[in-house]
């Protein structure tokens, strides 16, 4: 119990002090404009880097699926003879 005691009165003590000071730490505004300032990009630009990257390359790939759709569905050359011969006997064996 007397330990309880005096870890109360400590702290009972403890709060009555001093209240700590309203300003700011000596030189703690000019470390935050100095790291705002710094030249090394932080996390959110190192983000929309890749992220614009990224947007491009999907750009890349649309771009090459799109002009791969429009040359078959362009293109005048029907299925290949095996494909159509296949295609045929497919045909001819779900009639029966």
């Amino acid at each position: 119990m007397k330990n309880r005691d005096e870890i109360l009165n400590r702290l009972l003590r403890a709060a009555t002090g001093l209240a700590p000071s309203a300003e700011m730490p000596f030189g703690f505004d000019t470390r935050v404009l100095a790291l705002a300032h710094e030249p090394s990009p932080n996390g959110s630009v190192v983000i929309a880097r890749f992220a614009q990257r990224a947007a491009m390359i999907a750009l890349v790939v649309i771009a090459l699926a799109s002009v791969g759709v429009y040359r078959a569905s362009t293109s005048n050359n029907d299925l290949p003879t095996e494909y159509a011969m296949v295609d045929k006997a497919i045909q001819s064996n779900l009639g029966e």
